[in-house]
């Protein structure tokens, strides 16, 4: 079975973040949500997520990929972290999978794992590298590197990871039952 792991900061878009969680769990992928700097983090509209570790305690070893929600401050959050970025490179050296979704992969810029092709929420390209960016596609996959657009492609994007993970009959197997 395939770990992730979602690292939460303070200001990260619950739509985002929970729909890949969700979505991910009902694909029998195990994942650990890990608050940045403590457990239990606020996203940007107010809900409040008791995370099942904090990010600092992560270890690239453990887990198969690393997903990054959107959401601001959230993504700004993860891309200042040095424990984060860390972890981003850890990641691609290892050539693991790693995701971002919304303004997230601006954190994948920072740690210089983002590959030549991507996509993120319309107009944050100008934040991140205009080169490379894919408007009208849901989800971009270069590489080992997955991103998305935002809160209304996060179930498409969640689905893109399910298939990378775990193959395009579990995959199709979610995307039934959340009647897609």
């Amino acid at each position: 079975m395939s770990k992730v792991l979602v690292p939460l900061a303070t200001g990260f878009e619950e739509i985002e973040a929970l729909s890949i969680v969700d979505v991910l769990r009902r694909a029998g992928v195990e994942v650990e949500i890990a608050g940045l700097g403590k457990r239990q983090v606020v996203g940007a509209h107010g809900v409040k997520i008791q995370a099942d570790s904090c990010v600092q305690d992560a270890k690239s070893s453990e887990f198969d990929m690393i997903i990054l929600p959107g959401g601001l401050p959230g993504a700004t959050n993860l891309q200042k972290d040095e424990t984060v970025q860390k972890l981003l490179k850890e990641f691609d050296e290892q050539e693991k999978y790693i995701g971002a979704i919304c303004a997230a992969p601006a954190a994948l810029q920072s740690a210089g794992v983002l590959k030549e092709n991507y996509t993120c929420y319309p107009s944050f390209e100008t934040n991140i590298k205009e080169e490379g960016y894919n408007p009208n596609e849901d989800v971009v996959i270069d590489k080992n590197v997955m991103t998305s657009r935002g809160p209304g492609t996060a179930i498409s994007f969640a689905l893109a990871i399910v298939k990378q993970l775990c193959g395009d009959k579990k995959a199709g197997e979610i995307k039934s039952q959340l009647l897609l």
